[in-house]
C-alpha cells in the first residue's frame, strides 16, 4: 500500500485526504469535519386531515392504509384512525344491521360520538408531532362533512382534505365484502352467506342518507372522486404539495390481481472480494443463477410480465436470456457510494473511520461522502413505486439498498428497519397484493452464493473489523 498526505478544502468542507493504493485500485480517503445525520426532510408546512368519504365496501380502508404506508415511506408521519373500532370499543358485540338504520336513535348517537372523539384523538395526534391524519370513515353526508369541516379548519386551524370512493360495480363490492368484511370482528363465527346478506342491508341503511360530494354545495371544500377503483378520478380545488402528491399517488393505484417479483443480480466478481457498488460481471455461479432464474421464470408461465432492470451490467447480464420485455431503469442502479465505490468495509472502517461509525449511527440518513443515503435512495425510487402501482406482473432485478427500499414500501418498514432487511443473493421475493397488504414468499434457487447481508450492531461505535462483511 502507497500513500501521501493532502489537505483539502473541498465542496462539503475542510477534510483531511489520503490517497492510497491497494490491489490496484487508486482511492481518495477523506475525514470530513460535518457528519450528515439528521431527521428525514419535512415536507408538511401544516397538518393535514384525509377524510375519507363513501358507502361502506367502496375500499376506503384499503385507499387510507396504501395512503398511509405511501406517505411514511417518503418520510411525512401518517396515521389511520378508524371510525369502525372506535365503534367496536363503545359498544356491546355487534348484532346486525339493524343498528345502521338512520331510525335507530340510540345506535345514532352513539356514532355521532364515536366521531367526535376519533376526530378529537386525530387533532390531538396533528398537535403532538403527526402530520397527515386519515380518517377512515364513511363521512356520507353533509351535515357529518359540516362537524368535520368546523373542528378541523375552523377550530383547529388544520388543512382538510377529502377522498371519496364511488363504486358502482356489483362484482366489486361483493369481492370487497367477501375478501374483508369477512373476517371483520363484527362477523365472528358466521357464514359467508349470512355475513354478505347482513353487510349488504347495512349499505343499504347508509345509501338512505348517501349524499355524494358536491362541487357546487360544497364549492369551498377540496377534494378528490375515485370511481370504481381508478375508471376515472375527478379533483376539486386541491391545494399545496402534500394534497398534490396524494392525487399522484391515488391515480396509480389500481386492484388488478398481479404479482411482483423482486430480485438481486447474480453474484458479482465485486460481491466475491467483498467491494462494494461499481459495475462488475457476474460471477460463474451469478451466471448459474442467471439460468436457473430463466428456467423457473418460464416454468411460471406468467402472463404478460415485463422485466425491469439498472443501468448496471450484473442486472442486465442476470436477465440477458429472457425473451420478456424488458425496460432500463437508472432509478433502479445501486446506491451511490462515493467516494467509498468499490472499496472493502475493511479499508472503509480503516481510511473512514468516522464515516464507518456515523453510518452505523443512523444508517437511513447518512450519506456516503460525495454519495447518496439510503433516505435519498428513497426519493430517487418514487417513480419507480408510481410504475409499478399502474403495472402487473413485473420482475424487478435490482440491487441490495435498492430493493430495501422497495420491499420496506410494499411490506410498511419503517426507516430504522428499512436499511437491515434482509435481500439475499440467488433469491427471488415474491410479492402478492390482498387485502391490506401483501403476502410475502422467499424462493432460494439452488445456487450458492456469498452472503453481503450486515447486521445491525449492537453497539456501533465499537464494531470490531471481524463484524464487517460486504453490503450494499
Amino acid at each position: 500500500m502507497k500513500s501521501n498526505g493532502a489537505l483539502s478544502n473541498g465542496p462539503l468542507g475542510i477534510s483531511r485526504g489520503i490517497s492510497c493504493t491497494t490491489d490496484g485500485h487508486t482511492y481518495r480517503t477523506t475525514r470530513l469535519m460535518s457528519i450528515r445525520i439528521g431527521e428525514r426532510a419535512n415536507y408538511v408546512n401544516s397538518p393535514h386531515v384525509i377524510a375519507m368519504v363513501g358507502l361502506p365496501a367502496r375500499g376506503k380502508t384499503y385507499i387510507s392504509k396504501k395512503l398511509s404506508r405511501y406517505l411514511n415511506w417518503i418520510g411525512i408521519n401518517t396515521r389511520v384512525f378508524n371510525l369502525g373500532e372506535y365503534r367496536r370499543h363503545a359498544t356491546t358485540a355487534y348484532q346486525s344491521h339493524d343498528f345502521f338504520r338512520p331510525d335507530n336513535t340510540e345506535a345514532m348517537a352513539i356514532r355521532a360520538q364515536c366521531a367526535l372523539e376519533a376526530l378529537q384523538d386525530v387533532c390531538h395526534w396533528l398537535e403532538n408531532g403527526g402530520e397527515v391524519a386519515v380518517f377512515d370513515a364513511t363521512n356520507s353526508t353533509a351535515e357529518r362533512r359540516k362537524v368535520i369541516q368546523d373542528y378541523v379548519v375552523n377550530k383547529m386551524g388544520f388543512k382538510l382534505f377529502y377522498v371519496e370512493s364511488i363504486c358502482d360495480d356489483p362484482q366489486i363490492i361483493e369481492q370487497n365484502i367477501m375478501e374483508v368484511k369477512i373476517s371483520s370482528p363484527d362477523y365472528v363465527n358466521m357464514n359467508k352467506e349470512a355475513v354478505l346478506d347482513d353487510f349488504l342491508k347495512r349499505i343499504q341503511h347508509y345509501q338512505e342518507k348517501y349524499c355524494p360530494l358536491d362541487e357546487e354545495k360544497e364549492r369551498d371544500v377540496s377534494f378528490m372522486k375515485i370511481y370504481n377503483t381508478g375508471e376515472k378520478v375527478v379533483v376539486h380545488k386541491h391545494e399545496g404539495h402534500v394534497q398534490a402528491r396524494i392525487v399522484y399517488y391515488l391515480m396509480n393505484i389500481h386492484i388488478t390481481p398481479r404479482t411482483i417479483y423482486l430480485t438481486r443480480h447474480g453474484e458479482s466478481d465485486h460481491n466475491l472480494l467483498g467491494r462494494i457498488g461499481g459495475d462488475s460481471n457476474l460471477s460463474d455461479r451469478g451466471h448459474l443463477y442467471a439460468n436457473a432464474l430463466l428456467t423457473y421464470i418460464h416454468e411460471q408461465k406468467i402472463e404478460g410480465l415485463r422485466i425491469w432492470t439498472s443501468w448496471l451490467k450484473r442486472t442486465i447480464q442476470t436477465v440477458s436470456g429472457l425473451d420478456v420485455p424488458q425496460e432500463r431503469w437508472k432509478a433502479l442502479n445501486e446506491i451511490d457510494a462515493g467516494v467509498c465505490e468499490e472499496m472493502t468495509y475493511e479499508e472503509i472502517k480503516e481510511y473512514y473511520p468516522e464515516e464507518f461509525a456515523s453510518r452505523d449511527q443512523n444508517k437511513f440518513a447518512y450519506r456516503y461522502p460525495r454519495g447518496e443515503s439510503y433516505e435519498d435512495l428513497v426519493a430517487r425510487l418514487e417513480p419507480v413505486i408510481m410504475e409499478l402501482e399502474r403495472q402487473g406482473n413485473v420482475l424487478v432485478v435490482s440491487h441490495q439498498a435498492v430493493l430495501r427500499c422497495l420491499l420496506a414500501y410494499f411490506l410498511d418498514k419503517s426507516a430504522d428497519e428499512l436499511p437491515y432487511l434482509k435481500v439475499p443473493l440467488h433469491t427471488i421475493i415474491k410479492l402478492t397484493p390482498v387485502a391490506y397488504g401483501c403476502r410475502v414468499e422467499h424462493i432460494k434457487l439452488p445456487i450458492e452464493a456469498v452472503d453481503t447481508h450486515r447486521a445491525k450492531p449492537k453497539e456501533p461505535d465499537q464494531c470490531s473489523s471481524a463484524e464487517i462483511t460486504t453490503n450494499e
